[in-house]
């Protein structure tokens, strides 16, 4: 068949295409404006009642005490063989058992795990990291330096660069979205993963979708299109308005099966995230390879504001790793 006609039979699938993604990048540039202007207003809010906080956030010429507190672990630096980034992270328990491995959420950093660094350090090698771009961790400017693939990348080498075939790999929120691809594309890499607040973004997408209430919880996702305002934004009223905000990103939408044994602990008051979606979840596993529990009362922040309940779970879900 000649190009020319192969050319104009194709065309309208080509326009059609184009439409449907400009009308795509225009919806969530309006959502974007939308959630600008909502998170405008509480940062004004904030503001105007807590004038002492000042506009901007205010430079801390000397970091907390609590982050250097040696009971926790011993500070470290690890450049990765990919990307030669150096990454900061905490370490303790080191002979103690197998490797665990903590991805901390938005916006938080290692000391988001502190309860579990105390914890677990008697039976296992625990190490929390600062993600690229968090806390002491280096961070490339360019945004395009925070692709899926190259975190994936980072926790590949991490495992590897401490000296480890596998590890158990546990994650929160933003941590956790790195967590669920990170096992389908690294599963021999992921011997247990304990997943709290946070689903895979293809199961997410896909349940915001025929869930609109959903989709409506997570509008601060749209704030995070835009560039350079949502710093600023949030930095307003000394960082008073990211109190209890979470972070999406680019990832594959394609569904994919889950297979790595999983316990996936969810709060029942989680402001950001459905019950639902926690069946939507079970519906992508190999049966049998996930434990769930839904904690009664509990919000997004489980291993700050539950370690207690977390860790009887975590206990339980690894004792035959420790027999």
């Amino acid at each position: 068949m000649p190009e020319l006609v192969v050319t104009a039979l194709l065309a309208p699938s080509r326009v059609t295409l184009k439409l449907l993604r400009a009308l795509m990048w225009s919806l969530v540039f309006s959502a974007a404006l939308v959630a600008a202007a909502v998170y405008g207003c509480v940062a004004l809010t904030h503001v105007l009642c807590r004038p002492r906080r000042g506009c901007c956030g205010r430079p801390r010429r000397t970091p907390p005490a609590c982050l250097s507190d040696p009971t926790l672990g011993e500070h470290c630096f690890l450049t990765l063989k990919s990307s030669g980034l150096r990454l900061h992270y905490v370490s303790a328990g080191r002979g103690n058992g197998p490797l665990m491995l903590f991805l901390h959420g938005f916006p938080e950093n290692w000391f988001s795990w502190r309860y579990q660094l105390w914890e677990f350090q008697s039976r296992f090698h625990v190490v929390a990291v600062d993600l690229r771009g968090y806390g002491s961790s280096d961070a490339p400017r360019d945004v395009d330096c925070y692709t899926i693939d190259l975190l994936m990348a980072d926790i590949q080498d991490v495992i590897l660069g401490l000296g480890y075939s596998k590890c158990i790999l546990v994650a929160h929120d933003w941590g956790a979205v790195l967590a669920w691809n990170f096992s389908i594309y690294y599963p021999s890499l992921v011997a247990r993963m304990v997943v709290v607040s946070g689903a895979p973004m293809s199961v997410y997408q896909d349940y915001s979708i025929r869930h609109i209430s959903q989709f409506f919880r997570s509008n601060y996702m749209f704030l995070f299109q835009l560039p350079w305002l949502p710093e600023k934004l949030l930095s307003m009223s000394d960082f008073q308005v990211q109190q209890g905000e979470g972070l999406g990103g680019n990832v594959p939408l394609e569904p994919q099966e889950l297979t790595v044994p999983t316990l996936l602990l969810w709060g029942e008051k989680d402001p950001y995230l459905e019950q639902g979606l926690v069946g939507a979840i079970a519906s992508r596993f190999v049966p049998g390879r996930l434990e769930a529990h839904i904690l009664p009362g509990v919000g997004h922040w489980i291993p700050q504001s539950n370690p207690e309940e977390m860790h009887q779970y975590m206990w339980a879900f690894l004792q035959d790793l420790l027999d």
